[in-house]
């Protein structure tokens, strides 16, 4: 198993460019089981999520090709519409694959995702909406049996709540349903509004794309005929690296970024002092003369996103005064406060709200990664800290990064990737 070593601190300098997003690639692969002809797919990201669910793809019977960040694949030859436990375990993602199976092929099985580390992520919202579509839902020995045997009809679907992957999953459900299909309070995510954007270009009729409400016209079981076409850049990625940068008073500039989709993260950087400069699908950061406190409430796109709360995080902890963290989404997602208290973090914990005092000078530590994103801020806080700090269980980050450490080697940091 393999660690990070991270002797700081560090200032970082320079620039990189930013990796196609995860979180795009996964439900825009899941997509293609929708297409019984080959599709290409560009700037795809080599994370361990897309190697799983490709896995899982090769299980169904699919035929690609993945190198260079080009995907080609071919769902012509599917045989088999069973996600097995041994991949969903892995990645909750796999379950991206159960409305694009049932809409195309009339009958599915996919496993139970299980836990998840940072909380509770239920199916109920997917499996409700796909029942609305005629489909009929079993759960047994551990797995979704969906059934729908004349394909599914359009129907009216209202989600409870607002989420990500079900908004994904009945999207896709929609596109080869009978009929009218209206979706509402749909997640607006640009990773979401790729995807629409994606099946409409393929032919599929989507009014609202970007809103809340969609209608989505359906080709009564006719595949579609996906056009090549390349993933939007990661806007989580792109955050962590503003984050870094801030973190060590460094200047950096990242290329390949759309610049709207990192607003919300782009205006707390500013609140904290540092000035953000975009030119094109490129974006400057100049460090602040001194980190100022923040507050950060987690909520759906287009607000602050999860996915960087651990992040800040690390920053408050170099910012001066008193930052205040919520975190309204998951339940679990403080796991990497211990860890940063490892560091010496000044952190206050009560609920679902973190209370940090900074400036801390954080020292090297043992830490430990407990999920993705937590993985990343225990970087950010090892760049800032003085001394060794070296973090194991790296292997939560190669799911979502591609090549951190290279790209933090590229940019000045003393980062190592070592075997344990």
């Amino acid at each position: 198993m393999d660690y990070l070593r991270i002797t700081g601190p560090s200032q970082l300098e320079g620039e990189i460019t930013v990796s196609g997003a995860k979180n795009a690639a996964l439900p825009l692969i899941a997509a293609t089981l929708l297409s019984d002809e080959p599709c290409t797919i560009e700037n795809i990201p080599e994370v361990a999520d897309i190697h799983t669910l490709l896995k899982l793809f090769d299980k169904l019977g699919s035929k690609f090709i993945f190198e260079d960040h080009t995907l080609n694949i071919d769902n012509e030859a599917i045989d088999n519409t069973t996600a097995t436990y041994d991949i969903v375990k892995t990645m909750r993602a796999s379950i991206l694959v159960l409305g694009p199976l049932l809409s195309r092929f009339g009958h599915c099985e996919v496993s139970l995702p299980g836990g998840c580390a940072i909380g509770q992520r239920p199916i109920d919202l997917h499996l409700k909406a796909l029942e609305l579509m005629g489909a009929t839902i079993e759960i047994k020995n551990g797995y979704i049996v969906a059934t729908a045997p004349a394909g599914l009809n359009g129907a009216h679907i209202i989600f409870d709540k607002v989420t990500v992957t079900g908004s994904e999953n009945i999207i896709m459900a929609a596109a080869l349903a009978k009929g009218k299909t209206e979706l509402i309070n749909v997640a607006k995510e640009p990773e979401v509004v790729q995807l629409c954007e994606v099946l409409y270009d393929s032919g599929v009729d989507i009014e609202g794309i970007g809103t809340d409400e969609l209608i989505i016209h359906g080709t009564d079981r006719e595949p579609l005929k996906l056009n090549s076409f390349s993933i939007i850049p990661d806007r989580i990625e792109a955050g962590t690296y503003l984050c870094a940068a801030a973190i060590t008073y460094g200047t950096i500039t990242l290329n390949n970024i759309i610049a709207d989709h990192l607003d919300a993260v782009t205006a707390k950087l500013h609140e904290a002092g540092c000035r953000i400069e975009t030119r094109n699908d490129s974006m400057t950061l100049y460090p602040a003369a001194k980190l100022k406190s923040f507050e950060i409430s987690t909520t759906e796109y287009p607000g602050f996103p999860t996915d960087m709360q651990a992040q800040f995080m690390a920053l408050a902890t170099q910012a001066e005064g008193v930052s205040i963290i919520e975190e309204r989404l998951f339940e679990n997602r403080f796991m990497h406060v211990s860890e940063l208290q490892r560091l010496g973090a000044s952190i206050h914990l009560k609920g679902h709200t973190a209370t940090l005092n900074g400036p801390i000078q954080l020292l090297g530590a043992e830490v430990m990664a407990t999920d993705l994103r937590a993985s990343s801020a225990l970087v950010l806080a090892g760049l800032a800290a003085k001394g060794v700090t070296n973090i194991h269980r790296i292997y939560h980050l190669d799911r979502g990064y591609e090549v951190l450490h290279e790209k933090l080697k590229k940019l000045g940091a003393k980062i190592e990737r070592l075997k344990e």
